[in-house]
């Protein structure tokens, strides 16, 4: 029997699917922090907000992506961005959200903002390999 995804679509999509688990965490506090049990600025509650979003529908890409990775037939180099860019993003931009409105009070983003940057760097080289690589399949 023909296997419908490839190897490394499987373990990818496993990995992506247990982290759901990190991003259930995330909702679990911005639960707190929007019923008032966790104290927070308006800036730190749109941050929260922000960060979770995009972890959720950044791995729903990223699982989408895995398919079209293998349904496209790609390989080397262009295969790793568009398979390994989209998680990543998922990753750095939250983590760059909740990271750069740490602290108490705070009100504007810190250092870590770059993480976000780097991110949605991340993001863009995976979608325009993908993109590519269905366009030229």
């Amino acid at each position: 029997m023909e296997q419908l995804l490839s190897p490394e679509s499987l373990s990818t999509a496993g990995v992506l699917l247990l982290a759901i688990v990190t991003i259930e965490w995330g909702g679990l506090y911005l639960l707190r922090i929007v019923r008032g049990r966790e104290p927070a600025t308006e800036f730190q509650k749109a941050f929260a907000r922000a960060g979770h979003a995009h972890a959720g529908v950044l791995v729903i890409l990223a699982l989408v992506a895995q398919i079209f990775v293998d349904a496209a037939r790609m390989s080397g180099l262009p295969s790793t961005l568009a398979r390994s860019g989209i998680p990543l993003a998922a990753v750095l931009m939250s983590a760059g959200f909740f990271l750069s409105s740490l602290g108490k009070g705070t009100t504007k983003p810190n250092r870590f903002i770059g993480v976000l940057y780097v991110g949605a760097i991340c993001l863009a080289v995976g979608v325009v390999s993908l993109g590519v690589g269905l366009v030229t399949a």
